[in-house]
């Protein structure tokens, strides 16, 4: 095979899907894998293989490629999910799961002799003492040490970094590892328990009646920064693109904001007269925003598009969804 190939594990999830249109326009042959296919919108994937990537033998069939080697293969297939999901005692799940899922593909690229591999990561590896202030968060990428997650999420994506690392080191792998921070955008999961917050707020203010209210976890001044999936894809290209090594780096948004201003924003973009009532519920750390620091030095790379744009593109494809 002469066109270029590219292995998208994780490909029924939100942003494999959105992964794999970019590797098709860009003229790959691309094998798409997941336990699913995607919820909402037919995968464009050349093949698309349902497996369960937690064992051995599912991994190693979908590396397998008529003897020939993957030139790329993205790694995002995870047990994962939003604050709610994360932590409401589905700790053991989440680390059992997506560990066997990152044992079993490191394993299986190295059989294979993948050509290149990129592991999605999360923010959630940073200490929760870094991240007390919703104002002045530290989570550039050398903050990761002293290891002190606040989630068992985190402690496992710290984990499964250090594990394709020590593969890239020990067996001269060429491994990249991306740390993402909060990616939103049409495709993604909106309801079910394991939406993130951009989507559950779009759900909410769609379904609110007018003058009605729509309820918030905690006291809405906890801060987090939010990335468009199209800039995360564009990200995660230019990352697996480069050619020399690169430290674990930061693929997000600077562009901080509360998430009780994120909902007036939604309420605003929906044209509805709507009021915010804050409740007990899981909140995560206080505050996190991407530093784009080192990925600017390593790949001249910042994101483009304001948060207000994206959101006008989310919250109408979320209405859509909700009115079906």
């Amino acid at each position: 095979m002469t066109q270029k190939t590219a292995l998208v594990c994780g490909a029924g999830g939100f942003i494999g899907y959105h992964l794999v249109e970019r590797y098709k326009k860009e003229g790959y042959w691309v094998r798409g894998v997941d336990i699913k296919k995607p919820e909402f919108s037919p995968s464009t994937a050349d093949e698309f293989i349902l497996a369960d990537l937690r064992y051995p033998d599912q991994a190693k069939k979908a590396l397998s490629l008529n003897g020939m080697v993957f030139d790329e293969v993205a790694q995002l297939a995870a047990n994962m999910g939003g604050v709610g999901f994360i932590n409401s005692n589905h700790d053991a799940e989440i680390m059992h799961d997506s560990a066997l899922i990152n044992l079993s593909m490191a394993e299986a690229c190295r059989q294979a002799k993948a050509k290149k591999v990129l592991y999605t990561s999360s923010a959630c590896v940073y200490p929760e003492r870094n991240q007390l202030d919703p104002n002045n968060p530290r989570c550039s990428e050398d903050s990761a040490y002293p290891a002190a997650p606040d989630t068992e999420y985190g402690w496992e994506k710290l984990y499964s970094e250090r594990l394709y690392l020590t593969y890239g080191k020990e067996y001269k792998m060429n491994v990249k590892v991306v740390r993402l921070h909060n990616i939103y955008g049409p495709e993604c999961t909106w309801k079910g328990g394991r939406e993130k917050a951009p989507a559950a707020l779009c759900r909410k203010v769609a379904e609110a009646v007018e003058g009605g209210t729509i309820e918030i976890w905690g006291k809405g001044d906890q801060t987090r920064s939010f990335l468009d999936v199209d800039e995360c894809v564009d990200g995660l290209r230019r990352i697996m693109m480069a050619d020399h090594p690169l430290p674990a780096l930061n693929l997000g948004s600077e562009e901080m904001i509360s998430i009780n201003d994120l909902a007036l924003l939604i309420i605003r973009i929906s044209g509805k007269k709507l009021t915010l009532k804050n409740i007990a519920g899981p909140e995560g750390v206080r505050g996190r925003n991407s530093n784009n620091t080192l990925i600017q030095k390593e790949l001249n790379w910042q994101p483009s598009k304001k948060l207000e744009d994206g959101m006008r593109k989310l919250y109408p494809w979320i209405e859509k969804q909700v009115r079906q």
